[in-house]
């Protein structure tokens, strides 16, 4: 991959990765209810997961769609279906530090498999294969993979850690239970285009 053509890239993938989605309002949720050290495993299972999903659909994952048709019908009701959940997890979060027992954050394995029903990860996972490994070679596939977990770091930090600010804003549970809520309604915001195109 050309010095230009790996600029453009991570310029894409950091522009894809950094502005809100589903991902990034369920880190800045749980950042502001769990803190930097218990959403690491959430963190690193966005930064690994989506980049995996990346390389397997450059791979031919997408091949499913065009050999069996109803297979996209039943991933857009899953994602649908999973977002309505998380919203409501969100929604419903006690924090951490008013009852450590109750209300956790996603789990790395959680976080991983939830890029499989993110309408928008699979968006940016169709957009940079086709435009940054449109002959779907492996080096190129690779490339693009591994600028996604990059940025993924960069992305995932980010919005980690401005959830914990607002998090120290909002101390008195009444203010967290309007910013879980609002979080929660914004996560059902994004199934808009998926329900839109559906």
């Amino acid at each position: 991959m050309t010095p230009d053509l790996l600029l453009a890239l991570a310029t894409f993938a950091l522009v894809s990765v950094i502005t809100p989605g589903p991902n990034n309002l369920m880190l800045m949720a749980s950042g502001a209810n769990f803190g930097v050290w218990r959403t690491l495993p959430h963190m690193a299972g966005i930064a690994i997961g989506f980049p995996t999903m990346c390389a397997l659909v450059g791979l031919g994952v997408m091949r499913l769609f065009d050999l069996w048709p109803p297979a996209e019908t039943i991933l857009r009701v899953a994602s649908a279906l999973f977002l309505v959940y998380l919203a409501w997890r969100i929604a419903t979060a006690k924090p951490a530090r008013a009852d450590a027992a109750k209300g956790r954050p996603l789990r790395f394995i959680e976080a991983a498999a939830f890029q499989w029903v993110n309408p928008k990860a699979w968006s940016m996972a169709l957009s940079a294969v086709s435009l940054y490994a449109p002959g779907r070679d492996l080096a190129a596939i690779a490339w693009v993979a591994g600028v996604y977990v990059a940025v993924s770091v960069i992305s995932t930090g980010a919005w980690t850690v401005a959830g914990t600010w607002i998090g120290r804003l909002l101390q008195e549970p009444r203010r967290l239970r309007v910013f879980n809520v609002t979080m929660a309604v914004l996560l059902l915001a994004t199934l808009v285009p998926v329900l839109i195109g559906a």
